[in-house]
């Protein structure tokens, strides 16, 4: 891109007036796009209330109210306390998550009546004059009034990744952002007109798909269903066939065969999960916009982070001035405060020259003053005296300005000086604006060594808008600027390290004052910076430099969009974390973006999750949450599987036999009650810091598969076998019986397995899973609710030791998949 700024001389617009704002409102000219964080309450209670597994389960539900009794019903009251629990922790986290996306909304600034005033983007109306500065986001469809050095980067709708210089009577879109300068437009779209509101806006709508965990059990359910047609209508056929003379017994048996094969709480507790992982992270003002963030960053295994704002806070302190080859302290500080008064809307480090050399009038900010060394601190007191002298002598006009820009690392003015004389200033970066070898180079390595940030400030005979205006400077003074270290930042380094996930600082700044600054840090590697300009240009190369590096300086925003593309190539999941607008583009191919709550409207608006409250040590518990989410469904999921898959093969077995079904609704209500949908609960809520692995689907059917076969075949055994034992009436309720034990005792089995690694409290969970079923077999009134007795001691004691024998097949068999797994 040529470089060059057109400060436009523009009479400043007052705005709309009061009047004029109150017809448009009249008329609904009014941008009332909702800003929608989540669903809605009648999407949520449809979601969770029409699904084909609850059509499936109610239409049961309804059979068995008519034949009865009432136990063998029992499972249309689970699906019922399911479904609200479902409703109620979703519309939990839709209160939460709105409240947040108030705090983080973006509030533009727009002119009225002459005066500018933040306000909604809701209130925002047709004919309106909006203000831009350096990272704000368009928010509506306009035409550029006013332009001071604008830039706008529009890849986020053209794909193109220069900016565009924007002047007046050019189009903005809404979408876009300022990257660089300043200005304002007129609102000629707005509402769903706009440019942005058509293409809907998916960046900050609570959402549960577009997930390998979501995809995956919609895949799982999909396989169900395929199963479980052919199955039923056999099982119908069989069990109408064996018991014809009690038609009655033949719909429940059959009801009862049917319905543990739908894993009804699957979805459930995956929606719960999900949900209570965004009120959780709410409380800590961490507003996740897109859902299967919380999901996707249990599979991150780099984070990418942007050094200022992330591992330091936004403000810098001046800690010294040091003039070159004589130049005069006084004149310094005098270009300094102009350079400062000529940019409405200063970054970060021009924020820190302003509070140290403020233009007349201003106060001398004492954080310039009271940090670095006693000399340093001497030195900008006087200079801010000098500055303020140079009023007295009359002002600086600035004719023309070149806004900072993250690309080419400079900013820069023109003037008339007081005395009459012209002159071309720029700041920035010294390796930029210095040739290779040059002498104050190494005094400029020297303070990076102690993690101090460096700015050159030269003279330029070229003009600014002369594309090679950088390359023939004369400098005249170092500004050296004091980070401030984040307290919490080195904690969260190590907190990564100990998880096995990779960090990597890309910044814009000097090299090796990032990796000073990383290594007061701790963070491993950082004695090693490299500077972006020598990475090599070829994907794979880069991603073999960014593997062995931890540290990265120099990196312009496209460099950064091209590293995280880089490391994505080469199998990672990558993380990116940023507030400034330089890091939109890499924020968005990001599997992960992070931005903080103080970062630019744009940052904000891309990221998948916002940081509120500016820590970035809330992020150790969004990555904590991700992976108990994750890991903890992988565990739920089994448990739901194996029942189905065992209940797929006890059907096929029956039709094969030709024998009663073994159980009736009542039984298999009760064993998943207390072998998967109490436990599920806990289990899917508990901590899980294991990082989540590939292959979901195919993970959960290499466990799940074999369970329910040995469950099956073991049921059906016992069950075979109590048939031959027992004779006369009440022999099928004592057949039932014996195989239930079988059932329950190795469905405890599977669970004791997913429970681990164990603790105190899911040891107590599976005993308290055993204890209850105990309950059921000697309290009376609950052995005949439940049509459960045991009768005898030879059959029970053999039902026993079929499910210990199963129990072992299964260990063994659980145990070769995990080498598997692992190999």
């Amino acid at each position: 891109m040529t470089e060059r700024t057109d400060t436009e001389v523009v009479t400043r617009k007052p705005g709309l007036t009061g009047g004029e704002v109150a017809e448009r409102v009249a008329r609904g000219e009014v941008n009332d796009v909702p800003v929608r964080s989540s669903r809605s309450t009648s999407e949520i209670v449809r979601a969770n209330v029409f699904t084909r597994f609850n059509a499936i389960i109610g239409f049961l539900f309804l059979i068995i109210l008519v034949v009865g009794p009432i136990q063998d019903g029992l499972f249309g009251f689970v699906i019922v306390a399911n479904t609200a629990i479902g409703i109620f922790q979703e519309l939990r986290a839709k209160r939460t998550l709105d409240s947040l996306a108030v705090i983080g909304e973006a509030k533009p600034s727009v002119r009225r009546d002459g005066a500018s005033a933040e306000i909604h983007t809701s209130e925002i109306v047709l004919g309106d004059l909006i203000e831009l500065g350096p990272g704000d986001k368009v928010v509506v469809d306009g035409v550029v009034e006013e332009a001071d050095g604008l830039e706008i980067d529009e890849s986020l709708l053209t794909g193109e990744a220069d900016p565009v210089i924007k002047r007046a009577g050019d189009q903005a879109m809404s979408g876009s952002f300022v990257v660089a300068g300043g200005g304002a437009f007129t609102a000629t779209k707005v509402g769903r007109e706009a440019y942005a509101a058509q293409l809907a806006d998916e960046a900050s709508r609570f959402t549960l798909v577009n997930s390998e965990l979501r995809n995956g059990i919609s895949q799982i359910l999909k396989y169900v269903m395929w199963m479980m047609v052919p199955t039923a209508v056999g099982l119908i056929i069989s069990q109408f066939t064996v018991e014809s003379h009690d038609g009655r017994e033949a719909v429940r048996r059959t009801v009862g065969g049917i319905v543990p094969m739908v894993p009804e709480g699957l979805v459930l507790l995956t929606s719960v999960a999900f949900a209570i992982g965004v009120i959780r992270l709410g409380r800590k003002q961490c507003l996740v916009q897109e859902l299967p963030a919380i999901e996707g960053l249990a599979r991150v295994d780099i984070v990418c982070l942007d050094k200022t704002g992330t591992l330091t806070e936004g403000g810098m302190d001046v800690s010294d001035l040091r003039p070159l080859d004589g130049a005069d302290r006084d004149y310094t500080a005098r270009v300094l405060a102009a350079l400062g008064a000529s940019d409405p809307r200063p970054n970060a480090s021009l924020q820190a020259i302003i509070d140290a050399y403020p233009r007349p009038g201003g106060n001398a900010s004492q954080d310039g003053s009271d940090e670095g060394s006693e000399d340093g601190s001497q030195d900008v007191s006087q200079d801010g005296r000098a500055a303020k002298d140079a009023a007295a002598d009359g002002g600086w006009r600035c004719t023309e300005a070149l806004p900072f820009s993250s690309a080419r690392k400079y900013s820069g003015a023109a003037f008339n000086e007081p005395d009459g004389a012209s002159s071309t200033w720029l700041l920035g970066a010294p390796d930029v604006l210095l040739p290779t070898g040059h002498g104050s180079l190494a005094e400029v390595d020297q303070l990076n060594n102690e993690g101090l940030r460096v700015l050159l400030l030269a003279r330029t005979d070229r003009p600014l808008d002369d594309p090679r205006v950088a390359e023939t400077v004369t400098p005249y003074a170092l500004v050296v600027l004091e980070q401030r270290l984040r307290p919490d930042a080195g904690d969260t380094l190590r907190y990564f390290a100990e998880q096995n996930v990779q960090t990597k600082v890309i910044s814009g700044d000097n090299a090796v004052s990032v990796g000073a600054v990383a290594g007061k840090l701790g963070l491993p590697g950082a004695d090693a910076p490299v500077d972006a300009r020598q990475l090599p240009a070829d994907q794979d190369e880069m991603a073999k430099a960014l593997e062995g590096g931890a540290v990265f300086g120099r990196v312009t925003p496209q460099q950064k969009r091209d590293m995280v593309g880089a490391l994505q190539s080469r199998g990672h999941n990558v993380a990116m974390t940023g507030d400034g607008v330089n890091d939109v583009l890499a924020l968005k191919d990001a599997d992960i973006g992070v931005s903080m709550g103080s970062g630019s409207e744009a940052t904000r608006a891309v990221a998948q999750i916002v940081l509120l409250n500016n820590s970035f040590a809330t992020l150790p518990s969004v990555v904590a949450e991700g992976r108990r989410v994750i890991g903890n469904i992988t565990r739920v999921a089994t448990l739901f599987l194996t029942k189905t898959v065992y209940s797929v093969l006890l059907a096929v077995l029956v039709v094969c036999w030709q024998v009663p079904y073994p159980f009736l609704p009542r039984h298999l209500t009760l064993l998943s009650t207390l072998t998967i949908g109490v436990p599920a609960f806990f289990l899917a809520l508990a901590p899980n810091k294991e990082r989540a692995k590939p292959h979901f689907v195919r993970r959960v059917m290499r466990y799940s598969t074999p369970a329910g076969i040995i469950c099956g075949l073991a049921a059906m055994l016992s069950y075979l076998l109590a048939r031959h034992h027992y004779s006369g009436s009440g022999a099928l309720d004592a057949e039932t019986s014996a195989a239930t034990l079988t059932l329950f005792l190795l469905e405890v089995w599977v669970l004791a397995i997913v429970a681990r690694p164990y603790t105190w409290w899911r040891i107590a969970l599976v005993l308290a899973m055993g204890v209850g079923f105990l309950i059921v077999l000697v309290v009376p009134w609950l052995q005949s609710f439940f049509a459960l007795k045991l009768v005898g001691t030879q059959m029970p004691w053999t039902a026993v030791g079929i499910a210990v024998a199963g129990g072992l097949v299964l260990e063994a068999v659980w145990g070769w998949v995990r080498r598997r797994d692992t190999a």
